[in-house]
């Protein structure tokens, strides 16, 4: 039989197809307009313009076109993510309809989605309103009064805008731009390229200085709306070349920035490829793209850091964050300072601090490429400190959901992440966390649109992820079964002591290898791990140290001839084990491991026996000697070593025996015996046994026990960083690289045991998590719909109608539509 597990052919032929799909859409050489989602400000600002040649007509009618194609059901444009960025682009598409007097029921949809939000407005007022809001959305009203749109907003609406100093704001702009004229260092901040809209429309700025600011491809800050609004203001020729090119590239609506910045994109894409769990298919094209990345980056790094205006750029220290935490976890070679550069800029930083709900995605990078620090890092240390403190404060406003800058799905995920560090979370969960944040949070909100990556909340990529995730899912139904029924069999289930974690273990071993060609490793690791638990709990607690001694010898000859009771059980149970898991090496190996495996438990069982003679006679080893026996003890290697063996890239024999472990080996056994240990102190002090914490009280009589656990846990975090750098640095040691990657899940397991509590101990801890991580499929989310042309009358009645209105569209020159008209109808 096949070692590797077998795909079902119907799931096989539905995945395959859903990859082949994706590979085409995000990997093709036009990335552009495919991967970058449309921006409804920038792109009405466009639809605004009217053309040269006959002012009467827009010059870019697509412009127009795709705003009356993409206003949503409830009657907004844009992305629902919040309320003032909505209500900002759907005020700018109704400007841009009004302007060409198009789509009369668009407009009134629009009008009614615009007047009932914009009073929630007023619950946001406890907190600061972004700079570009206060100048851009004011602008954008007055010119609604100039076209004839009267909007009707409440008194305390117009109160509160009446409250925007707009001279402060303009007279900043216009000392800005003044300036800047002839200092070609500096470009203007975020918050300047947000406002150039409503000052180009809103006053009489000098066409010189505006002139004198364009980018080299003719833009304002590569900005549409606010170059559109420059064109308006100019006619500059340049300026128009450059719309006309975003039109030409963009033609199903435009986005807030152009041009795109296709590393960035890159990065994204693949950033979001491995947080749905789908770096398996996509290997090769994640690979490649790396490699490119690096090189490039290699290349340029010096004039990347040369630039004047670094400090005001949030997006590169989100792509820096992003390229430094992917480089490095796929093995390339990258130094903390390519995006912990910001650290030196206290600008920047005060920047980041006083908007950091506006930079909640930014930070979150930050926050994320810090978790994988090498040993001297300090700079990694800094930037987590920096940005968590900063995202605790994001998540710990408790603002409604309509108005707050962040999502209350994203809050809920950086929560998580917050809570508990990314190397003791496991990666399957992790995916489907990701999966079900309804949507990816924003790249950026300087401006009145979000950037955001269509790529990145694509259906068919959602689908492929549910539908990938919900694959393992039957796999691990399967695979946790047949476990039970095999410890079940060999009587390891029943034994009428200790702790019977059959589930727990499964659960942790799927959902750190969940790769469903990983079957076969999965189930040893986790029968490795039922016999290390029973047989622990046997030497701790049950049996005497006569039955412990007998055991011990018939491991050590491995003839379990004379053996009784639980003893017989444990020696039979592992006897067949190796035995099986030695004849699946020969399919392969065509080695015969007999004595290697055999080796690696007659270790294991000599450190039980040693420790529960240490205990029961009173003796206290020094802290080195304990170490010595409690890293083999622990067992983590006799899960890890022997299935490396089933790896395409395996260990080579010699090394799966002491002494000749690698280092990465001994720091996972280390580190596992000190997680274990800071946990479970107090259980073992009742118990009169050793334990790391509690010897180094014996060692050193002045301290008390928390001097003892930070002392455990500072060499826990330099071990880490070590075993870190020699997992994801390929030019570091011999070990392959999937073996590294088995030794890494090996440690996430016990990470996530030991982190702040002892979960493996627990009866209930972990139930909510194993039940969505083999039990509990996701359902696939609804995708996002626009509305139907023909729906939009019905809709506008029917709205009117609930909340009194008289219909408004009665009244305006509406085509005549038999299906609009049956429609209203009915919806009364």
């Amino acid at each position: 039989m096949n070692m590797e597990y077998q795909y079902s052919s119907e799931a096989e032929v539905s995945t395959k197809g859903l990859v082949k799909e994706m590979k085409k859409k995000l990997f093709s050489a036009q990335l552009q307009s495919s991967l970058v989602s449309p921006s409804a400000f920038d792109t009405a600002w466009l639809a605004m313009i009217p053309d040269s040649k006959n002012t009467k007509n827009p010059m870019f009618k697509s412009c127009v076109d795709w705003i009356l194609n993409n206003q949503q059901d409830e009657g907004f444009w844009g992305d629902n993510h919040s309320l003032i960025h909505t209500l900002s682009s759907t005020l700018a598409c109704i400007l841009a309809l009004a302007t060409w007097n198009t789509g009369p029921q668009s407009i009134e949809l629009g009008k009614l989605y615009f007047i009932s939000n914009t009073k929630k407005l007023l619950d946001a007022n406890h907190r600061k309103l972004p700079s570009w809001f206060t100048m851009v959305f004011p602008a954008m009203l007055e010119q609604a009064e100039t076209l004839g749109l009267h909007l009707n907003l409440p008194r305390d609406l117009k109160a509160l805008l009446s409250n925007f100093s707009m001279d402060r704001f303009f007279s900043i702009i216009c000392n800005y731009f003044r300036e800047k004229v002839d200092d070609r260092n500096e470009h203007p901040s975020p918050i300047m390229l947000s406002c150039a809209e409503a000052l180009l429309s809103a006053c009489d700025i000098d066409k010189l200085l505006v002139v004198k600011n364009l980018s080299e491809d003719g833009s304002l800050f590569h900005s549409p709306s606010a170059s559109a609004a420059a064109y308006m203001a100019t006619g500059h020729p340049a300026v128009l070349k450059y719309l006309e090119s975003v039109v030409q590239n963009f033609q199903c609506g435009v986005p807030s920035v152009y041009p795109v910045d296709e590393e960035f994109i890159k990065l994204c894409m693949l950033d979001k490829l491995l947080n749905l769990g789908l770096a398996e298919q996509f290997a090769e094209e994640i690979q490649t793209t790396l490699a490119q990345i690096h090189r490039l980056r290699s290349d340029n790094v010096n004039s990347a850091r040369d630039q004047g205006d670094i400090h005001f750029e949030a997006k590169k220290i989100h792509k820096d964050a992003l390229a430094f935490r992917l480089l490095r976890f796929h093995g390339f070679d990258v130094t903390p300072e390519t995006f912990c550069w910001f650290l030196d800029h206290k600008m920047i930083m005060d920047h980041l601090e006083d908007n950091n709900d506006y930079f909640a995605s930014i930070l979150h990078n930050i926050y994320r490429a810090s978790d994988l620090p090498f040993p001297g890092e300090y700079e990694l240390e800094d930037a987590k400190s920096f940005s968590r403190r900063l995202l605790e404060k994001t998540v710990s406003v408790e603002a409604d959901r309509d108005t707050d800058y962040v999502s209350q799905s994203f809050k809920k995920m950086v929560k998580k992440e917050l809570s508990t560090p990314w190397i003791a979370r496991v990666d399957h969960l992790d995916h489907r966390m990701w999966i079900e944040t309804i949507s990816s949070p924003p790249l950026g909100l300087e401006k009145p649109s979000f950037s955001r990556l269509s790529c990145l909340d694509d259906d068919i990529l959602i689908q492929l992820s549910v539908q990938n995730y919900n694959f393992r899912q039957s796999i691990f139904k399967n695979e946790l079964e047949e476990l039970k029924s095999w410890s079940k069999q060999w009587g390891l289930a029943d034994m009428g002591f200790g702790r019977e974690k059959t589930t727990y273990c499964y659960f942790a071993v799927c959902s750190t290898m969940y790769s469903p060609h990983h079957s076969v490793i999965r189930k040893l690791v986790t029968k490795s791990a039922i016999l290390i638990t029973v047989t622990d709990d046997f030497y701790d607690m049950e049996g005497s140290l006569a039955e412990l001694q007998t055991l011990t010898e018939a491991v050590q000859r491995w003839d379990g001839e004379g053996l009784t009771g639980p003893s017989k059980i444990i020696f039979d149970a592992l006897d067949y084990f190796v035995r099986d898991m030695v004849e699946q090496v020969l399919e392969h190996e065509r080695h015969d491991m007999t004595n290697i495996m055999q080796a690696i438990w007659k270790e294991t069982f000599l450190s039980w026996m040693t420790e529960s003679t240490w205990g029961r006679t009173g003796y206290k080893p020094s802290a080195d000697e304990y170490l010595d026996v409690g890293m083999t003890s622990v067992a983590a290697h006799t899960m890890a070593l022997p299935c490396s063996c089933f790896l395409n890239q395996r260990m080579p024999a010699h090394k799966l025996i002491h002494p000749h472990y690698e280092t990465i080996t001994k720091l996972l056994m280390v580190n596992a015996r000190l997680l274990n240990d800071i946990q479970s102190y107090q259980k073992e002090q009742e118990e009169g046994k050793n334990n790391i914490v509690l010897l180094y009280l014996k060692d050193h009589p002045n301290a008390d026990i928390n001097d003892s656990i930070e002392y455990v846990k500072k060499i826990l975090t330099e071990n880490r960083m070590e075993f870190l750098k020699m997992v994801l640095a390929d030019d570091y040691g011999d070990m392959p690289k999937p073996c590294k990657t088995l030794h890494l899940a090996c440690l996430k397991v016990f990470e996530m045991f030991y982190n702040s509590s002892n979960l493996f101990d627990s009866k209930a801890a972990l139930l909510e998590d194993i039940e969505k991580a083999i039990y509990l499929p996701i359902r696939f989310p609804l995708s996002k719909r626009t509305i139907k042309p023909e729906t939009k009358c019905a809709l506008i009645y029917n709205v009117q109608k609930k909340k009194g209105f008289s219909p408004l569209f009665t009244n305006m020159n509406v085509p005549s539509s038999g299906n609009a008209i049956r429609l209203a109808r009915e919806s009364i």
